[in-house]
């Protein structure tokens, strides 16, 4: 149940097919199906655009220019599918995004996800788009909490559960699964 619904609003829970269809209306509209739910992205600040802006920065010189996408419809488990197309604020892709084209990234696809995060977006990135991701076992995501000034990293997703998930404060480093050798500092995500 969501908040709205324990609110007592009436919410219309879409499908896949029904919001592509209904997508294509509103193409200047900034959205994204999660759980049923229409999620209208437009609403990010300055500090969640600057944080993307420097994560998509550090993943182009970590991953390569042609395979990492920002802001682009992913697909999940399949049984997710029917009523999820989330489209996380970045992604490295294990192989060229030019073979994406007319279709989704798979969770195969995906060697890492990240979220950027302020007050209004933490909880449902954390609750409910972190078991989304892990029920698709995308191999890792990283959650940039930007009024905590960290980010919390989830692997080793089994079972429809990430294992591992650790906070990692603004002062260290750490590098993702499929680029062992690129570091971020966690500082340099935020712009200060």
């Amino acid at each position: 149940m969501t908040s709205a619904e324990r609110e007592g609003v009436k919410l219309k829970r879409w499908t896949r097919a029904e919001f592509e269809q209904t997508a294509l209306i509103l193409y200047q509209e900034h959205l994204e199906l999660v759980e049923g739910d229409v999620i209208d992205k437009k609403g990010e600040t300055q500090r969640h655009q600057a944080s993307q802006e420097l994560l998509s920065k550090w993943l182009l010189g970590a991953f390569g220019t042609k395979r990492v996408l920002r802001e682009a419809r992913i697909d999940v488990a399949p049984e997710d599918n029917p009523r999820n197309e989330p489209e996380p604020d970045l992604m490295a892709l294990n192989r060229d995004m030019n073979y994406f084209c007319g279709t989704n990234p798979g969770p195969k696809d995906l060697l890492l996800v990240i979220e950027v995060a302020d007050e209004r977006t933490l909880g449902s990135d954390f609750h409910i788009k972190g078991p989304l991701y892990a029920r698709a076992a995308i191999v890792e995501y990283w959650l940039l909490d930007i009024a905590g000034c960290r980010m919390i990293v989830h692997r080793d997703p089994q079972e429809g559960r990430y294992r591992y998930v650790m906070a990692y404060s603004a002062e260290e480093d750490l590098a993702p699964l499929a680029a062992p050798g690129s570091f971020l500092r966690v500082a340099d995500a935020f712009a200060l």
